[in-house]
């Protein structure tokens, strides 16, 4: 009997009803998902431009002599998930990366191509140009924080998203004294990042920016309460709508809530009215949270170390998959990732920031592959010396790329 209701769940993905709810596993609920080819073509690209950051970021951790050996890399390949080996990751980008052998010790190594340095300094350039809106970013996503304080480590495992300057505890913390102040942690050698509680002005979050320009549209005929608490929708092409899901949807809409920016009840609510308020809250912080990254989309792991910190204490991933006309998510690359559906057009943002211009460019590199180049003169300028010492390398083999 439970296989047989198991494989009508799987037939039936979109039922909303509790009682199917509740029987599905959660990597059915994965599964289950309406996708989005749009989103998943782009994942696609990310998936493999995590792995050339994380090669880049290891070549230039040594400022000095920025390069890293092909021994070294082939020992991480498996925690790098280089599933071909190193080598046969390098020469799939030519355009990122230059391998060469060094005589004078007898060892091959790696470094960044001149485009791919390019890349790298503009990026750093722009963020370095853009540190007031770099503070302000820190500045919302603290106020988010009930405490308005937040662990230091969970901030810089988003560094990249926030778009945070390498340097950021000097260039943003230590400058900006007069906004932010380290705490020791509970925990030996942690801290926490806390707002002083010296800002003037309340944040608008994104939605209700939205809201108003949405209500003050020519020809607008949206009733006031109708748009009041609504969140911009937008579904996976061919996914069905059903006539009692557009209801739930509609009812939720209207349900007032407290903004991200807004203090919170500390009494616990038990009541269906009070958890549906705590879910709308959820949904308004991590629809703000995206917003306040460089590119509208962030891994779940990442995000989901803010959550009691935000004060709801949800499944992050279901809360995504039960709003998947805000949210998209992703499983490619071994990884969940969410977009902020309203912020992408085709694959792109429709607004773009500077850093995400030269982010960009460096995804087009990796797009690019090993078209463009012409591989005989390349075969022809290899030495016999590198040849062989890339021959030891060439029989790591694993699961596809």
């Amino acid at each position: 009997m439970g296989t047989q209701f198991t494989r009508w769940i799987m037939k039936h993905p979109h039922q909303h009803f509790l009682a199917v709810r509740l029987k599905t596993t959660s990597s059915q609920y994965v599964a289950s998902r309406a996708r989005d080819p749009t989103f998943e073509k782009l994942m696609d690209k990310y998936k493999n431009l995590l792995k050339v950051i994380a090669v880049q970021d290891l070549i230039l951790a040594n400022p000095t002599n920025p390069a890293v050996s092909i021994d070294f890399l082939s020992r991480l390949s498996q925690k790098l998930h280089l599933n071909r080996g190193a080598v046969s990751f390098l020469r799939k980008y030519p355009h990122i990366f230059h391998i060469y052998h060094d005589p004078m010790k007898s060892q091959t190594f790696c470094r960044l191509t001149d485009a791919a340095i390019q890349i790298s300094k503009e990026e750093a350039e722009v963020i370095n140009a853009s540190l007031p809106l770099v503070v302000d970013r820190l500045v919302r996503l603290l106020s988010m924080s009930r405490s308005r304080m937040l662990p230091l480590r969970a901030i810089l495992k988003v560094g990249r998203e926030l778009g945070l300057p390498d340097d950021f505890e000097d260039s943003v913390i230590s400058r900006n004294s007069h906004l932010f102040q380290l705490c020791d942690a509970h925990e030996p050698n942690t801290h926490n990042l806390k707002l002083f509680d010296v800002i003037p002005d309340k944040f608008t979050a994104a939605v209700e920016n939205w809201r108003v320009e949405e209500y003050c549209k020519e020809g607008c005929n949206v009733d006031r309460a109708e748009i009041q608490f609504s969140f911009k929708h937008g579904y996976p092409p061919g996914m069905r709508l059903r006539k009692n899901f557009r209801a739930k949807v509609k009812e939720w809409q209207r349900l007032p809530y407290v903004g991200p920016y807004d203090e919170v009840s500390e009494k616990k609510r038990s009541s269906k009215a009070g958890m549906m308020a705590v879910e709308k809250r959820a949904v308004a912080t991590v629809h703000e949270f995206l917003n306040l990254t460089v590119e509208k989309t962030v891994e779940v792991e990442k995000i989901s170390h803010f959550r009691k910190w935000f004060g709801f204490d949800l499944n992050i991933r279901d809360l995504f998959l039960d709003h998947p006309g805000i949210f998209y998510l992703s499983t490619k690359g071994k990884r969940h990732t969410v977009f902020l559906r309203e912020a992408y057009e085709r694959g792109c943002l429709i607004h773009p920031n500077p850093v995400y211009h030269a982010r960009r460019k460096l995804l087009d590199l990796v797009v690019l592959g090993r078209h463009g180049l012409l591989t005989d003169e390349l075969r022809s300028i290899a030495s016999n010396k590198e040849a062989e010492s890339l021959g030891q390398y060439d029989g790591e083999t694993c699961i596809s790329d």
